[in-house]
């Protein structure tokens, strides 16, 4: 197994636990039950560790990936970028988690401004995600990308390129 498998089997924890934990938290806040606020924080926790893996592994994949034909060194720093961003929220959103769990099991007056304050990193880090994923999915499937072309047109440009 090399970086770019387990970069492969690591990266899209990081995606959907965000937005898993999102709609535990929400949940929880609306039904104002702290064990399933709890899981939300736990999910996050584990969210950051995913985050931290998938960055510790992008290196070696990108030097796997990054000279095969039709990826580029461009579209792959793109998804570095948007994928470094996301670390930093998903890292601090473990952090408040923590604090969350914390706060939660300490019965905190703070508890419920910590849950709040958990929900909107969780959603910027949810917006994050969705263009880090994005991004990631364009190096290998040229189908999701802003300029890709059905084969249909490109076998009709290709012909016509041909006959002149």
């Amino acid at each position: 197994m090399n970086d770019a498998h387990l970069h492969l089997v690591v990266n899209h924890f990081p995606i959907i636990g965000t937005i898993l934990g999102l709609g535990i938290l929400v949940s929880g806040i609306v039904i104002k039950n702290n064990a399933i606020k709890n899981t939300a924080y736990v999910v996050f926790s584990v969210v950051a560790i995913f985050a931290f893996l998938s960055m510790a592994t992008g290196e070696g994949a990108e030097e796997i990936v990054e000279d095969m034909p039709n990826i580029g060194k461009l579209i792959i720093h793109e998804h570095e970028e948007m994928a470094e961003k996301l670390a930093v929220v998903l890292y601090v959103l473990g952090i408040v988690s923590l604090i969350g769990l914390y706060t939660n099991f300490k019965n905190n007056s703070k508890a419920t401004i910590i849950s709040y304050i958990t929900v909107v990193i969780a959603s910027f880090g949810a917006l994050l995600a969705q263009q880090t994923g994005t991004t990631g999915g364009e190096i290998r499937h040229t189908e999701i990308r802003d300029n890709a072309l059905p084969n249909s047109v490109e076998k009709q440009n290709t012909d016509t390129e041909n006959e002149e």
